[in-house]
């Protein structure tokens, strides 16, 4: 059955990413990287999605059949984070008067590798399910949910390859509930975790080849041939509505609370671990998947609050959510400086607002912009958001992220937690009064066709150049512009023809 391939599809795509991205924040220190190095890896990803956006996905979409191109990349990308699992540390040899990291340069070469075949096939999967789908309006949600339950499934073998097995006594020595929780409670820590936790790229790996193999039985899904001579520009219409001051506003805002929500994977699993805390290292992955169970539960409901309490209040809320995950976790070492189980158990719980974190913010943006948005600039307006949520946030923020954790380092070599969470949160709780006070949208969808017509149409010897007509080419190849004629109302307004 078609939905259930394209369902293991997203299943395996999602498996392959979450398999690594919560533990490697914690994994590049313990092989002697430092803040600059850590940084530079970790915006390997996000280097990959600006290429994504400008060039990857739309030569994919033009001159590949997009399950092929699904198969060859996770073959490369899988092959490439296979590798990382064989890098240790202190690799290096002086070259020029120079101590040159080895170890650095192949980890950051093999990441970069991965992302760059990884990131497009996220678009790529998303092309496949639409194009095979008989009703992708209704059957799509359904389809990307098992995506999420990827994620999730991924976490919880971790919990056996994590525990020490030298605390947890023989499998029919004691009942088996008591030796399930003595392997819930043994974790290895520092040294011994760091061979345990670098099979997260064979994980991946594993997934990634497997899909590689599993892509070749997905429906056929051919290139989109591009129209000869049209111009790569179509994006820029989307950096036109910029204009608009509300959206201005958003693309502000969503800068922000991107690289504020890069900091919950950069520092959570670390903090977690604490003796702030306590959560044993084999349950960090499973402990921050409760996000991702909330975030389930949390879209269930979210069109109820859409309609109740609207874009703007619905959006405050998903950004408050991180300013109180992060309030909280600044106030447990404050709160409980020798731990327990109820420092334990609040920044456990405190885990599910990472569903209105992303249900509320970065969901709603996307049905934000495909409510109001005219159908001309949907697909460029998506673009330009997935830009900051996927690449320019995320990409600021590992940087920042990883250098106040040098700047917050105790003289016992550990990180204070309570005043560096202060930084996210108040950030957090400044782009959500920026939003509350400047974000300003049409009260009805209907409305706003005109104020986009005006931000693309504002300048009448740009839309009348050579140029223009090149990226209205290159709209319409891509979708993002319909070909047909349309309704005044409906499209891109030609600012050469008098209103009548």
């Amino acid at each position: 059955m078609v939905r259930t391939r394209l369902s293991i599809m997203m299943f395996l795509e999602f498996f392959i990413w979450g398999a690594w991205l919560p533990l490697i924040f914690g994994y590049l220190p313990s092989l002697g990287f430092n803040a600059l190095e850590q940084a530079l890896i970790l915006n390997a990803f996000a280097l990959a999605s600006f290429v994504a956006m400008f060039f990857s996905n739309q030569f994919a979409d033009r001159n590949f059949a997009a399950e092929r191109f699904l198969a060859f990349s996770q073959l490369v990308g899988g092959l490439a984070i296979f590798g990382l699992f064989f890098i240790k540390g202190g690799w290096s040899f002086p070259l020029l008067g120079w101590d040159v990291n080895v170890s650095f340069w192949l980890f950051f070469t093999l990441m970069l590798i991965h992302s760059l075949f990884y990131v497009p096939t996220i678009s790529i999967t998303n092309s496949i399910a639409f194009a095979n789908l008989r009703d992708p309006q209704r059957q799509f949600g359904p389809v990307r949910l098992w995506g999420t339950i990827g994620w999730i499934v991924v976490t919880w073998p971790f919990v056996f390859i994590l525990a020490d097995w030298n605390r947890v006594a023989e499998f029919d020595s004691v009942p088996f509930i008591d030796w399930l929780g003595q392997v819930f409670a043994a974790g290895k820590k520092g040294e011994d975790a760091r061979a345990p936790t670098s099979y997260i790229f064979l994980v991946s790996g594993s997934a990634s080849l497997l899909l590689a193999a599993f892509s070749l039985a997905l429906p056929h899904t051919p290139p989109k041939r591009a129209q000869e001579g049209a111009e790569h520009f179509a994006w820029l219409e989307a950096m036109r509505l910029l204009r608009v001051p509300f959206i201005l506003i958003l693309f502000i805002v969503t800068f922000f609370d991107a690289a504020v929500h890069q900091c919950y994977f950069f520092w959570t699993p670390r903090f977690l671990e604490s003796d702030s805390v306590g959560v044993s290292s084999n349950w960090v992955m499973p402990v921050m998947s409760i996000g991702q169970v909330a975030e389930i539960g949390t879209m269930a409901f979210l069109g109820y609050c859409l309609k109740r309490l609207g874009w703007r209040i619905t959006m405050v809320i998903g950004i408050l959510g991180h300013a109180v995950r992060f309030g909280v976790f600044a106030l447990i070492p404050e709160a409980f400086p020798n731990g327990g189980e109820m420092a334990m158990t609040l920044a456990i719980i405190v885990n599910l607002l990472h569903g209105i974190c992303y249900a509320f913010f970065f969901a709603t943006v996307y049905i934000f912009v495909d409510e109001f948005f005219p159908k001309d600039a949907r697909s460029s307006a998506q673009g330009l958001f997935n830009f900051l949520i996927l690449g320019l946030g995320p990409f600021v923020g590992n940087f920042v992220w990883a250098f106040l954790g040098e700047e917050f380092k105790t003289p016992q070599g550990t990180v204070d937690f309570g005043s560096l969470f202060l930084v996210p949160a108040g950030i957090a709780l400044a782009a959500a009064s920026l939003l509350f006070l400047f974000f300003r949208p049409p009260k009805k969808a209907d409305r706003f066709p005109v104020e986009i017509e005006d931000a693309l149409a504002r300048d009448a010897a740009w839309a009348g150049s050579e140029r223009s007509e090149g990226i209205m080419d290159a709209g319409r190849r891509e979708a993002i512009i319909d070909p047909a004629p349309k309704n005044p109302q409906e499209g891109i307004r030609d600012p050469r023809r008098p209103e009548s």
